[in-house]
C-alpha cells in the first residue's frame, strides 16, 4: 500500500484495522477521479514575525494569540503564510456523487484530503531546498485549527496573499474555504535546523484526533 492510500485509510478512520478489498478499489478509483479534475494551486509568502507578551505573535500585519503556535515558532524571526487548494472541479464531482452515491463522496473526500496533504509536502520540500540555501531552516506545517490556533485567522492570511485573485482561494461567512479542499497554512523559518519539517500532527495538541497520524 502507497503512502497516498495509506493516508486515505487513516482519513477514513480505519486506524491499524485491516481494509477489505472493495474499499482499496474504490479508493484507487477514487484518486483516478480526482486526477482527472483537480487543479492544485498554491500561494504563499514570507513574512517578519514578532514575538510579543504571553501567548501573542505578529506575522507581518497578521496579530495572533495562540500558544501552540508562538511554540512551534519559537526561534523564528521570519515565517511563511500560505494557501493551496484543489479547485472547483474536486467541489463539482463531489456534489454530483452526493445525489446518488453517498459512501462514493466519503471515499473521496478522503482521497482528496490525502492528495491535497501530499501536494503540501511536495511544494514544502521545494522550499525547504530553496530556504536551506540560505541558511534558513523550515518548522513544521501548521494550519489554523490546529491547537489553539483560530480558524478565523484563515481570511486575514487570504487577504495578505491575496489568494482570491491569485489561486481562487476564499472563505465564507461561516469561515469555511471555498473551494473547500482547500488549506492555509504557517511555516516557520529559522537559522536552527530542526528534525521535523513537514508532518504537522505531533505539532497538533488535540492527541485524541481520529485522523492523528500513528
Amino acid at each position: 500500500m502507497d503512502v497516498r492510500t495509506k493516508e486515505a485509510v487513516r482519513y477514513l478512520g480505519y486506524g491499524n484495522h485491516a481494509i477489505d478489498g472493495r474499499t482499496l478499489a474504490l479508493i484507487s478509483s477514487s484518486f483516478r477521479e480526482l486526477e482527472q479534475v483537480a487543479g492544485m494551486r498554491i500561494i504563499y509568502r514570507i513574512f517578519d514575525v514578532f514575538s510579543e507578551d504571553t501567548d501573542c505573535l505578529s506575522i507581518g500585519t497578521l496579530k495572533i494569540k495562540s500558544r501552540n503556535l508562538k511554540k512551534n515558532l519559537k526561534g523564528c524571526n521570519r515565517a511563511v503564510l500560505l494557501g493551496a487548494t484543489m479547485g472547483v472541479g474536486v467541489d463539482a464531482l463531489l456534489r454530483r456523487y452526493a445525489l446518488t452515491d453517498m459512501a462514493r463522496v466519503v471515499i473521496l473526500q478522503a482521497c482528496a484530503a490525502a492528495m491535497l496533504e501530499e501536494y503540501l509536502d511536495e511544494r514544502q520540500e521545494e522550499l525547504r531546498r530553496e530556504q536551506e540555501k540560505e541558511g534558513c531552516y523550515l518548522r513544521p506545517r501548521f494550519s489554523p485549527g490546529y491547537g489553539d490556533f483560530s480558524i478565523r485567522h484563515q481570511e486575514q492570511i487570504l487577504r495578505m496573499l491575496d489568494a482570491a485573485k491569485k489561486i481562487g482561494l476564499s472563505m465564507t461567512d461561516g469561515n469555511m474555504l471555498t473551494p473547500t479542499k482547500s488549506v492555509t497554512a504557517v511555516i516557520g523559518l529559522s537559522n536552527v535546523r530542526l528534525p521535523c519539517q513537514v508532518q504537522g500532527c505531533g505539532s497538533c495538541g488535540k492527541t485524541d484526533c481520529t485522523f492523528r497520524r500513528i
